[in-house]
């Protein structure tokens, strides 16, 4: 390892202790709201709508978290983070975790000091390509331009599979998927390589989506999820459970509509707990008892997020595939409520 690689990384390390420290629960509930580092904007993930509101399927995490700890779905602060500065903004207490289709890997778990809660999105890098380019197959690709995020396990992933496939490419290094999807357009790169949901994300905001193939190669593992920081075990606690409650509300037919009806009670004990109408769950986490009831009825539970953000009906149309519940053969699923 490169010794400047290094010293950023015990640079990160270390602020990630020193925020860690402080306690981030009791910060989010003094502050009166959350700080949430996101994507510069992804349509379907994360994006602000004409009057500057956050909306996707990763702010619904973020508010979920918020409608938690707070009561209130909309006390969250978003603040927009590259790849390269998402890092940054989470060691040195800039935001109290990140929701932004960020993958889990081994060095950002253990080298970087953060720990990922789970995961929210299964996904997988992709290669997308004018039509007209007349390729079929990633392998094609050979001396190719390709528009790459820094910063990122897809520029370390594009490496690898052009090595591993003996042919050669062309970096065009950007920083944002607004840049790259500028570039793109405009020519400067035969290719946008990124996770194929954000592919497909991107590609659903062009005036002629049908102009640009998505090719076959999935070419990594990419399992998305929020993290925070290592050593705030409660905090990690509060967003992981969070995040599992989403899940097993639409396992149990829990959703934003019954939600409220259903946390009078019900003959299914998992469903009560999780809702706070018997056992303590909320008081283990430093929570009211119902706040997996506001998590859900925040934007709705796993599934209702998804369908409404990025699901079949949406201009993203991206399908269950492996992120199905594990009743329907995917791989979504969250430990018991008990």
């Amino acid at each position: 390892m490169k010794k400047s690689v290094l010293l950023g990384a015990l640079t990160v390390a270390g602020l990630a202790a020193g925020a860690a420290a402080a306690g981030t629960l009791d910060d989010v509930k003094a502050r009166g709201s959350l700080n949430c580092g996101v994507t510069t904007g992804l349509t379907g993930f994360a994006a602000p709508d004409a009057n500057g509101v956050w909306d996707g399927f990763d702010v619904g995490v973020c508010r979920a978290v918020a409608a938690a700890v707070l009561g209130d779905p909309m006390a969250v602060e978003f603040v927009p983070t590259t790849g390269q500065t998402r890092f940054t903004a989470l060691a040195s207490g800039e935001v109290d975790m990140l929701a932004r289709n960020t993958t889990w890997t081994f060095s950002r778990d253990v080298d970087l000091k953060f720990e990922f809660v789970g995961v929210n999105y299964y996904d997988g890098q992709g290669f997308m390509v004018p039509r007209e380019l007349g390729v079929s197959s990633a392998k094609d690709l050979d001396g190719a331009t390709v528009c790459i995020q820094t910063g990122t396990t897809t520029e370390l992933n594009l490496a690898d599979y052009f090595r591993s496939n003996n042919i050669s490419y062309e970096p065009v290094p950007i920083e944002t998927n607004a840049e790259a999807q500028q570039q793109y357009l405009a020519g400067a790169c035969d290719v946008y390589t990124t996770d194929a949901s954000g592919l497909a994300a991107t590609r659903a905001t062009f005036e002629a989506p049908g102009d640009h193939v998505l090719l076959p190669e999935i070419v990594s593992k990419e399992p998305l999820g929020p993290l925070v920081r290592h050593g705030d075990n409660e905090w990690g606690d509060v967003v992981r459970w969070t995040l599992n409650a989403l899940i097993t509300a639409e396992e149990l037919g829990v959703t934003s509509v019954n939600a409220e009806e259903l946390s009078a009670g019900t003959n299914n004990p998992e469903i009560n707990r999780l809702l706070g109408s018997e056992g303590e769950l909320g008081a283990m986490l430093g929570l009211d008892a119902d706040w997996a009831k506001s998590a859900i009825m925040a934007g709705g539970n796993y599934g209702e997020l998804f369908e409404k953000n990025i699901g079949e009906n949406t201009p993203i149309g991206l399908a269950r595939g492996l992120n199905a519940q594990w009743t329907d053969g995917g791989l979504i699923y969250s430990p018991p409520f008990r």
